[in-house]
């Protein structure tokens, strides 16, 4: 007798298949080369985290604020230069997704939300990868020289929006150097502009628009 097509239990089966196959590819991280992409979360650790005001002279040192400022503020009559530090702990003493030591960084993002960009349109800004003591900022931690950077814009558009930053290079010299933790200094870029005003927020209770860092590793 002809066979005119398979039975309902044959393309049952079949379909299973199929799904276990799709499966499969994604745990795999979608690569090709069956390396599983792992992907770990981390809200910056407020207490760690701060701000530092030169005015030419004197050191303000603010810890675990509100909002971290970095740039020129145009309406202080002093015109201190602020540059603003965020800290990632890596090795989940925060409570948070771990990066394991022997890990290899495919990726890495940094979301943060502004509350401010003001004085400019754009605002062209550095940042930097700088270690600093869990403990506290020191105001040699202000222009301390960073172990790699990256340039990038903020646009006034961009105020009480999300921004993400690719941190990628940043990242993997931050596991090539073993650093436990992954903590970045935010400043203005001086060889393009000399002016304006941006505030990162920083409300650990509010993890939605927390700091949140994001690494992809296998």
């Amino acid at each position: 007798m002809e066979n005119r097509g398979e039975g309902p239990m044959r393309k049952f089966l079949r379909l299973g298949v199929v799904a276990v196959v799709m499966l499969s590819i994604a745990a795999c991280g979608g690569d090709g080369h069956g390396r599983t992409v792992f992907v770990a979360q981390i809200v910056s650790d407020q207490q760690t985290d701060g701000d530092i005001a030169f005015n030419g002279t004197n050191f303000t040192i603010t810890r675990g604020p509100d909002t971290l400022f970095f740039g020129i503020d145009d309406n202080d009559p002093n015109f201190p230069e602020y540059r603003a530090f965020l800290d990632f702990p890596l090795d989940g003493s925060t409570g948070q997704d771990v990066v394991p030591a022997n890990a290899a960084i495919v990726s890495a993002t940094l979301k943060v939300f502004l509350d401010e960009v003001s004085f400019a349109t754009v605002v062209p800004t550095l940042i930097d990868l700088v270690p600093y003591p869990v403990s506290g900022l020191r105001p040699q931690d202000f222009n301390s020289p960073p172990l790699v950077f990256r340039r990038l814009d903020f646009f006034r558009s961009d105020q009480g929006n999300f921004v993400a930053i690719d941190v990628t290079p940043l990242m993997q010299e931050a596991q090539r150097l073993g650093l436990s933790d992954f903590q970045v200094r935010f400043l203005l870029d001086f060889s393009v502009s000399d002016i304006g005003f941006v505030g990162i927020e920083d409300l650990p209770q509010v993890t939605i628009t927390a700091p949140l860092l994001t690494v992809e590793y296998e």
